[in-house]
């Protein structure tokens, strides 16, 4: 291996740090803009009437589409894909394993006499049988059933890759159930819609669909892909898993939002192509704060359009870094002592008369409507808080939350004061019915006012993973290579059930003669006085927080088994099941492949780390004492034992250090070992997790701790590990 990262390291031209791969974009993005989608536009070209229509009832109001429709939107696709060379196509889901996952069928086929067609049907487009028995399940069904259907969902675009036309779909098992990220996630977008649009009845009965919208920001790494493939644990674990801190990181703060370097701008714009052409609108690109990391954000979305762009996007931007000789790293922390990255997922409700109803309006009935679904939202979060941490929970993201980049692992809301100062005069509206005081009072001086709250005082709380930014909520603890879909599952999950509930109580309370307003303002006031220990608005990295979020009655589960835990509480299963989106089949099944994933990442990591500090650090180590030896034994003979005492002092010091680490070293492998063996072991996969988390992961430390003491020692011996991060973070 040792060998293998010098030949990398030897394609890599030093002198010029590779050579540029310029780009050249076209006087306007927005023509190459959904060259590549079968979108509204080109449907309306190849589609007929009936079938346009079709599709965008579906779309639209969830309509089914019948068979015959289907064919007709079947041979329009692949007359429009063949227009464009494809010549294969396939059901472009989001299984279970976070990436996504194709079977490429071609549109060949033979006829008889020895000729051939191209052919596409209905049945082909809405559904095909890729073999699911390699995908997790976690338990739901018996290795002998391998069969699983993946099924179209017209709501979301088809589009093309380089020689295939790609459907969107959902994919469930042979007996039902859900196995990937997408039909919980429709699901859960039907619900919240159904609910909003029910509250929406009070202020608007011209709304008749509400629209849950997104907006991902992708934060990630580029590393030049010779450096890359000279770090095992990089190219195995996705991080470093050793190695001593570069002189200099991000302590002078002069990477974020700094100018461009030309090599990774060439990739921002083939990959702003190639994003314009699959209907991606990303609009705003920069660094972030790490050395070599950077961000991509688009414009806002349906939730389950932005979801399927952010997986494609992920899996575009992996095809053009390796044309421009980079490596992306998705991973939440893949370097110590420098930030992690998220993606921030900015989330709000629209609806189909053009309305944001997390903005405020111009007026005091827009305002009440804006109170409405803010504080039904902040509602939502204090009830299921524990379930939007699960949400983000991975062994991956542990590393990140809490750091001094990303929240902490305590669920708060952030507001911003002047905001606040409004839910506190709410929380004083007298119970039942107003006076014509307090009604002017609430219209004029409290929700009237607003707009200009917000215009002056709304700011981000980059402590905060959960803050309102505005006119959206960003759910900041989401982690860089998760599917965006976990936690939009949950978030328009629980707006739809809190809406519900409160459609419920205002109901109630119209019916003993209450007023409209006044009913809302009541039930709004009661949620208030409930909430206030889930609004915070101070740091949340300081430990004054941890403390006060403690006696507040908030979990601090810092870590994935920990989070994953509270998702099995009966609350939890009850409401999945309630809202319609899970059985309690389906959660426990997901729980356990949750679980599994992570007592197996960090198995990995825990062989990849025992081998690199046995097999590349020891010998290194003992490589270089040997030289050192060698030297003490030439002083010894040119000069006498006193000089030679004076003169070999460091030499046998480093002698002595090396001799203890590597002690250290054979001594912490051997525990992790016996510590790892033993979590194997145990079948219980919570318990499993649990035993990663508390005895495997904290014998790490002292494995990282001698080698890195060894690498500082013995620098030239292992120079591409080493070094591997001076030249990384120095432009």
């Amino acid at each position: 291996m040792s060998t293998l990262r010098f030949k990398a390291l030897e394609t890599l031209p030093f002198k010029d740090f590779r050579k540029d791969n310029s780009v050249e974009i076209p006087a306007k993005l927005s023509e190459l803009f959904c060259k590549n989608v079968f979108s509204e536009e080109t449907m309306r070209e190849y589609l007929t009437k009936e079938a346009f229509g079709s599709i965008m009832d579906a779309i639209k109001k969830g309509t089914k589409i019948q068979r015959h429709i289907a064919d007709q939107v079947a041979v329009a696709m692949k007359d429009w894909a063949m227009s464009k060379g494809v010549t294969h196509y396939t059901h472009w889901f989001q299984p279970l394993t976070g990436t996504t996952a194709e079977k490429h069928d071609s549109f060949f086929t033979p006829i008889e006499g020895g000729r051939a067609i191209e052919r596409f049907s209905g049945n082909m487009l809405i559904q095909q049988e890729p073999d699911a028995s390699s995908f997790p399940n976690g338990g739901i069904r018996n290795t002998f059933e391998a069969r699983g259907y993946t099924a179209w969902d017209p709501t979301s675009p088809a589009f093309i890759m380089g020689t295939t036309l790609c459907i969107p779909s959902i994919f469930i098992s042979y007996t039902g159930e859900t196995l990937d990220y997408k039909a919980p996630l429709l699901r859960a977008l039907n619900a919240v819609d159904e609910a909003a649009t029910n509250v929406m009845q009070y202020f608007d009965k011209n709304v008749t669909k509400v629209t849950p919208t997104l907006g991902w920001e992708q934060e990630y790494f580029l590393v030049d892909s010779a450096l890359y493939q000279s770090r095992p644990d990089l190219v195995l674990t996705g991080k470093t898993l050793l190695g001593h801190s570069p002189a200099k990181g991000q302590q002078l703060d002069d990477h974020y939002f700094g100018s461009i370097p030309t090599r990774v701008m060439n990739f921002m714009k083939e990959l702003e192509i190639e994003c314009m052409k699959l209907g991606i609108p990303a609009t705003t690109r920069h660094n972030e704060v790490a050395p070599n990391q950077f961000e991509l954000a688009p414009m806002f979305e349906e939730v389950n359009v932005a979801v399927d762009h952010n997986s494609l996007l992920m899996d575009i931007m992996a095809r053009v870094a390796h044309k421009h000789h980079f490596h992306i790293l998705f991973h939440e922390k893949p370097f110590a002592g420098v930030n992690g990255s998220g993606k921030h997922n900015n989330w709000s409700l629209a609806t189909d008369t053009g309305e944001n109803l997390l903005s405020p309006g111009k007026n005091p009935k827009k305002n009440l409507q804006f109170l409405t679904f803010f504080v039904n939202t902040i509602k939502a979060v204090h009830e299921y808080a524990d379930l939007l941490r699960a949400s983000i929970a991975s062994a991956s993201n542990d590393h990140r939350l809490g750091a001094n980049e990303a929240p902490p692992a305590i669920i708060s809301v952030f507001i911003g004061t002047q905001l606040f100062s409004v839910l506190e005069e709410l929380e004083k509206v007298t119970n039942g019915k107003l006076s014509p005081e307090e009604k002017t009072e609430l219209k004029l001086n409290v929700v009237g006012k607003i707009p200009e709250i917000l215009l002056d005082n709304t700011d981000r709380n980059r402590t905060s993973p959960f803050a309102f930014t505005g006119n959206k909520f960003e759910i900041r603890a989401v982690g860089s290579s998760a599917n965006c879909a976990e936690s939009m599952t949950v978030m328009n999950t629980i707006a739809a059930k809190q809406l519900n509930d409160f459609k419920k109580e205002v109901d109630a309370l119209i019916e003993t003669g209450l007023k409209k307003d006044e009913a809302i303002f009541n039930v709004l006031r009661e949620y208030i006085k409930q909430c206030k220990n889930i609004m915070f608005e101070g740091d949340g990295y300081s430990d004054d927080w941890a403390k006060e979020a403690k006696k507040r009655g908030l979990n601090n589960l810092k870590t994935t088994p920990e989070a994953l835990k509270q998702e099995m509480d009966k609350k939890f299963l009850d409401l999945y099941e309630e809202m319609g989106i899970f059985n309690h089949r389906e959660v426990e099944a997901r729980n356990e492949i949750k679980l599994e994933k992570y007592s197996t990442v960090i198995d990995i990591e825990s062989r990849v780390l025992g081998d690199i500090a046995r097999n590349h650090i020891i010998p290194s180590a003992l490589n270089y004492q040997n030289r050192l030896i060698e030297n003490v034994k030439g002083l010894k003979e040119i000069f006498g034992d006193k000089e030679f005492k004076s003169l070999a002092k460091e030499q046998m010091s480093l002698i002595t250090s090396i001799s203890e680490n590597v002690s250290k070293i054979k001594l912490g492998v051997e525990e992790l070992l016996k510590a790892r063996e033993t979590a194997k072991g145990i079948s219980d996969s919570q318990k499993q997790a649990e035993s990663y988390c508390n005895k495997v992961k904290p014998l790490f430390d002292p494995i990282r701790e001698a080698s890195d003491a060894l690498e500082m020692m013995v620098d030239d011996e292992l120079w591409p590990m080493t070094k591997y991060r001076e030249m990384l973070f120095t432009k």
